[in-house]
């Protein structure tokens, strides 16, 4: 029987070796492969997400929703819990999900501050909420925070200000929506 060490690393390597087959404009190999690979770890949970981004991938975010849904169930960590929680917040956006869309991204977000990608999606999410000045002040903010050149030093206090701005102009925005 095999250590829980061992299972990670094989299905890592498993894992890869299904990325470095997958052709993005035939997906159906690449679900049938992480299908079968779920088949043999039917409860690991990067064994379910991979599922999941498998399907997304095709096009197919109702199925990818479900297995989101059950890869973070099951307990999903790492990076790959921060890679499932944009893509399942990106998923429910492309369903018309707004409000679930911001709130996953919002939490992973919060989970993962460091991570450039969320913040760049959940200004997706708030833009196709027609929240664009959530989305501007989001995307602002993200410059202010990691481009780093003498040109946008110049202009932080600004990019800052202008976000602020935005933001409290969604807050209002967002006060005076009947629900």
């Amino acid at each position: 029987m095999s250590s829980p060490d061992e299972t990670q690393t094989e299905l890592d390597a498993a894992i890869a070796e299904g990325y470095a087959r997958r052709d993005r404009d035939n997906m159906a190999p690449t679900i049938e492969y992480f299908t079968a690979l779920l088949a043999k770890h039917p409860d690991h949970p990067h064994a379910i997400y991979e599922v999941g981004g498998a399907y997304d991938t095709a096009g197919d975010e109702e199925r990818a929703r479900g297995f989101y849904e059950r890869a973070l169930a099951a307990g999903l960590q790492g990076d790959a819990r921060r890679r499932c929680l944009l893509q399942y917040g990106s998923t429910l956006r492309n369903l018309g999900l707004f409000d679930e869309s911001i709130d996953v991204l919002r939490e992973a977000c919060s989970d993962y501050p460091d991570s450039d990608s969320l913040r760049v999606f959940l200004a997706l999410s708030l833009h196709a909420a027609s929240r664009s000045d959530a989305a501007v002040a989001e995307l602002l903010s993200l410059a202010a925070d990691r481009i780093h050149s003498p040109d946008i030093d110049r202009y932080e206090p600004a990019l800052r200000s202008n976000a602020d701005y935005l933001r409290a102009r969604d807050a209002d925005a967002q006060e005076r929506t009947p629900e």
